[in-house]
């Protein structure tokens, strides 16, 4: 995997492939070609949503265990957490800090010293979020690099849609109307503002800005916004 050339090439196999395995397969290749040990490949889940069926391909040896494999990843890991606010992969090297707030990182040997941490995120199949997450001692990747990745993703998690493999629908996502409504209050549009432009009452906006303050684990409108544009529920 020697550049763009490569990765491009790879893209257009894994979007020609007409069964799930040969698209997973291929992805995991290319990231252990750059020294990844550990590869999780998953959709991200709603706040307070389960992710274990989002999960498709987790291949993590668990160092604390003699190299079993980890048992399932929690929704609120850090690592996670930190896909969610990606807009491009990157590349870090964890610590035993970093360690004591992930599993995922604990397994992986960061709580015995440095690890190296990719994540690619795939945000561009809105309102679906997914991310790619691999870790490894000598896992060294060139920026140059990471748009080839990316885009290798993103090619990867469409043909999986095409396939049936992957819903781009998530339990807790918000209806229509909610993202309307959030989309024309952070624009500042007032209750009343909303209501005019949508023809419905005031109270139905409260209703579904309130709606969307649960589903997102919003603690007020403001939050609200701000999750909603973290789970790619608006855009502006």
């Amino acid at each position: 995997m020697d550049g763009m050339n490569d990765l491009f090439e790879t893209s257009r196999k894994l979007n020609r492939a007409t069964d799930p395995g040969p698209v997973l397969d291929g992805l995991e290749t290319v990231f252990r070609h750059y020294g990844a040990t550990h590869v999780l490949i998953t959709g991200l889940p709603m706040p307070n949503r389960p992710i274990d069926h989002l999960v498709l391909r987790m291949s993590w040896p668990d160092k604390r265990r003699d190299g079993a494999e980890l048992n399932g990843v929690h929704p609120s890991d850090s690592v996670l957490l930190a896909s969610l606010s990606a807009i491009r992969p990157f590349v870090w090297k964890s610590d035993t800090g970093d360690a004591e707030h992930s599993e995922l990182l604990e397994a992986a040997g960061g709580n015995q010293g440095d690890v190296n941490v990719l994540l690619v995120p795939v945000d561009d199949i809105a309102p679906f979020q997914a991310t790619i997450i691999c870790a490894g001692p000598n896992m060294e990747i060139a920026p140059e690099q990471f748009t080839g990745l990316s885009m290798l993703a993103t090619v990867a998690f469409r043909r999986l849609i095409q396939l049936g493999v992957v819903s781009t629908d998530r339990p807790g996502d918000l209806s229509a109307r909610e993202r309307r409504v959030l989309e024309l209050t952070a624009l500042g549009k007032t209750a009343a503002d909303i209501a005019e432009l949508l023809k419905i009452s005031q109270r139905t906006v409260h209703a579904h800005l309130q709606n969307a303050g649960s589903k997102l684990n919003a603690s007020n409108k403001t939050h609200t916004v701000v999750e909603a544009l973290r789970y790619a529920q608006i855009h502006l």
